[in-house]
């Protein structure tokens, strides 16, 4: 974003950050004269903010913090696991804390800046509104630079994950249709399933994708806070189908394990190990394209190209051997073997975004980044009374209760809260914040028990 200079105000750097230090440019800018109450208010205003962006922008000393960080090589040559794994926690503790640091030096002007929005000519439209009202209350554009480019950049990356793998799915699950019917193997079968499930996978997540991204004015009057949960909603559905699923095959390779089934040894014809060997070369490049990018749908799509590598591998080894060796039984126990893996690997999954869709709370790494994020602000707060994190879906909500002196003014007091909770938001894995005020130590902190 280029440099610009409006009305009413100053902004530098694309970073919409105003610039309020010019008062008698801003006061000639308006339309007819104004009041005097008005700018005096905007002056005390000014000085307010002037002293709440100093005390946050001493900040912390880098310098100090990256003489604990030890380099990749370092970490290497230490022959101790325990030891080697404390110092690679220490490097990812540092990476949070200079990532709270930097959105707190970057944002916090901003924010503040658009607090008390000032109508110098008293026509009901307040000229000086700072960032929050030019983006229209979006703090993404408030972020710092690097920050923003590596969300966009992650973001893009999704997009191609998801449809490379529609693609590959779709591919693979016709070898496998042809596959199936040129080979009497039930490990193929259960292949062949499996890959029909992961199209069905794919899908809902390319469809529940679309969902959360599309901008439309009925569905965000209808969902105030975003539709993100539909995500993890969208893989417990898919969860339960896979299951579901497998459990049908496993009863199918009991049936043929039973007296009265047939006892001839299964045979794989070129066409199905093409069809078995391709999968499991495609599988395994998207898997490891797939682990670099950290979104929960992109995740589940690594997770289920890994389960495939390892599921087609063995339904090509298991039939092989069995024929090999004569022996009838290895392809039936084979695809039972497999079905149990595939129940329990999503059976797992299912839990995990059950827990996650029920409030669990967050873990210790990503409580203790929030924590920091408070202490930041420890210049011009109190103290804190309660810090509360759990999911709400895959993003992550935050209740926290702050003590300010029981003289503070309202002004003051609603600046350093809001503040807060944007600098909160701002967190990538932050959904919602709600920062409140109290001013005693003793009491109720807002909320009735759980």
């Amino acid at each position: 974003m280029k440099n610009r200079n409006q009305s009413n105000g100053a902004y530098d750097n694309g970073s919409l950050r105003y610039k309020p230090d010019d008062l008698e440019s801003a006061i000639s800018s308006t339309r007819r004269k104004p009041r005097f109450r008005d700018i005096v208010n905007l002056a005390v205003e000014s000085n307010l903010h002037g002293e709440l962006k100093r005390k946050l922008k001493d900040g912390i000393d880098r310098e100090a913090l990256e003489r604990y960080r030890k380099s990749v090589e370092e970490i290497k040559q230490i022959k101790n696991k325990k030891t080697r794994g404390f110092y690679e926690e220490q490097n990812e503790r540092l990476n949070d804390w200079l990532e709270v640091d930097t959105l707190v030096m970057h944002m916090a002007d901003d924010v503040l800046d658009s607090m008390n929005p000032q109508d110098l000519d008293g026509d009901g439209v307040a000229e000086l509104g700072g960032a929050l009202k030019n983006t229209g209350g979006d703090i993404e554009p408030l972020l710092p630079q690097d920050e923003r480019e590596n969300r966009r950049k992650g973001e893009r990356n999704a997009k191609w994950a998801i449809n490379i793998n529609v693609i590959a799915n779709i591919l693979l699950l016709v070898a496998k249709v042809v596959a199936a019917f040129s080979s009497s193997s039930l490990s193929l079968i259960a292949s062949l399933v499996d890959s029909a499930l992961d199209l069905l996978c794919t899908l809902i997540i390319w469809t529940t994708h679309k969902l959360v991204q599309w901008r439309i004015r009925k569905l965000q009057h209808k969902f105030p806070v975003g539709r993100r949960r539909l995500e993890p909603l969208g893989i417990l559905v898919f969860s339960i189908i896979m299951i579901i699923s497998f459990l049908q095959i496993l009863q199918e390779s009991v049936k043929k394990l039973l007296p009265g089934g047939p006892r001839e040894a299964a045979t794989l014809p070129a066409v199905a190990i093409g069809a078995l060997v391709g999968t499991v070369v495609v599988k395994g490049i998207i898997w490891i394209g797939c682990t670099r990018i950290k979104t929960t749908q992109v995740q589940a799509l690594a997770q289920d190209c890994k389960t495939d590598v390892y599921f087609n591998t063995l339904s090509l080894l298991f039939p092989l051997i069995g024929h090999q060796l004569d022996l009838w039984w290895l392809d039936p126990v084979g695809a039972a073997i497999l079905s149990l893996f595939i129940i329990y690997d999503w059976a797992e999954t299912c839990l995990e975004n059950v827990t996650r869709l029920s409030g669990s709370s967050v873990d210790d790494r990503l409580l203790r980044k929030i924590t920091f994020l408070a202490w930041r602000f420890a210049p011009i707060v109190g103290g804190y009374k309660t810090i509360t994190a759990y999911h709400a879906g895959d993003g992550i909500w935050v209740e926290m209760d702050i003590m300010l002196d029981k003289d503070t003014k309202l002004g003051k007091a609603h600046d350093i809260a809001e503040t807060l909770q944007y600098c909160l938001e701002g967190l990538k894995e932050v959904d919602r914040a709600f920062v409140s005020v109290d001013y005693a130590t003793q009491g109720p902190t807002g909320h009735q028990a759980a």
